[in-house]
């Protein structure tokens, strides 16, 4: 099982369809012995509730991440995450999770800057599972261990860091703010739920659109059709095929949606994460700022 063949027709408008797959695809292949399902949830809490049968899970807190710096796990690290999970090279992955799959797509990042890009969301997510009463379980599968070799992490392609962004800015190339409006006029700092994770000032970086990454997800979590999509990130956000761009948020969990609705269902062939998103940004000393609704600009602010 190398690529995915669901025959769902709104997926077929997509520009990579083979990246989702619908539940009714994952119900039929639940049993098929190259599939691995991973279920990676904003509430850690919730997989032991019940899950998808065979599903394994990840925890975005003490798996994807460094236990001191904020980066992601090393190379080392991921090879054991992997080898635990009953990971291969040759695996088809595919994650889901709640919040319409955020934290499945931020999971799906990370596992693609180590290489494994054999990864597919599933439309819905967890929610669309449930509501559609289909099997949950709280049985977790006897996993044999793998011996996954250590791969390379290339941050290049995925990644944006802090000195990336002024030169974007100057270069006239589109950065997104993906967070709620909310966040970012400057009216808060963080999301209601989480004011251990603020920064120490609010606003924007200066010429970001404000595109909440909920805008691409219809309310039972499925990703909107093809050209809803184009309708909100090229023609009105003005976007083009060739344009490189950068997604941001709090803690690059948001903007990782946006980054699959961009890389995956759009076509967009260069789209980064920049993973510090506000957090870094709205503490860093001398980072420009700007509130309010308008976009702004590096002029306004130096």
């Amino acid at each position: 099982m190398s690529t995915t063949q669901d025959t769902s027709a709104k997926f077929f408008e997509y520009a990579h369809p083979e990246k989702l797959v619908s539940t009714q695809w994952l119900q039929a292949n639940l049993d098929a012995p190259e599939l691995i399902i991973l279920e990676s949830n904003e509430d850690v809490l919730l997989y032991e509730t019940g899950h998808i049968p065979g599903a394994r899970k990840i925890d975005w807190h003490t798996d994807l991440n460094h236990e001191v710096m904020r980066d992601y796990l090393s190379p080392d690290d991921f090879a054991a995450l992997a080898s635990r999970l009953g990971l291969t090279p040759e695996s088809t992955i595919v994650i889901y999770g709640d919040r319409s799959n955020w934290w499945a797509a931020y999971a799906m990042w990370v596992f693609e800057l180590f290489g494994m890009t054999n990864v597919h969301l599933l439309d819905g997510g967890r929610d669309k599972w449930i509501a559609e009463g289909r099997e949950i379980t709280r049985e977790k599968p006897n996993v044999a261990p793998t011996n996954f070799e250590v791969p390379t992490r290339d941050d290049a392609p995925l990644r944006a860091f802090r000195d990336d962004i002024v030169p974007h800015l100057e270069a006239g190339l589109p950065l997104i703010d993906v967070r709620s409006p909310q966040e970012y006029t400057g009216e808060r700092t963080h999301m209601p739920d989480y004011p251990q994770e603020s920064a120490l000032r609010a606003g924007h970086i200066p010429g970001a659109h404000s595109v909440p990454w909920a805008t691409a997800a219809n309310e039972d979590g499925t990703f909107k059709t093809r050209a809803e999509l184009d309708e909100i990130y090229r023609t009105q956000l003005g976007l083009g095929d060739a344009d490189d761009v950068i997604a941001y948020c709090r803690i690059g969990e948001r903007s990782s949606h946006t980054w699959f609705v961009l890389k995956y269902l759009l076509g967009f062939t260069n789209v980064r994460n920049y993973d510090g998103s506000w957090t870094e940004w709205g503490s860093l000393v001398g980072a420009p700022i700007v509130t309010g609704a308008e976009r702004g600009s590096l002029a306004e602010v130096r």
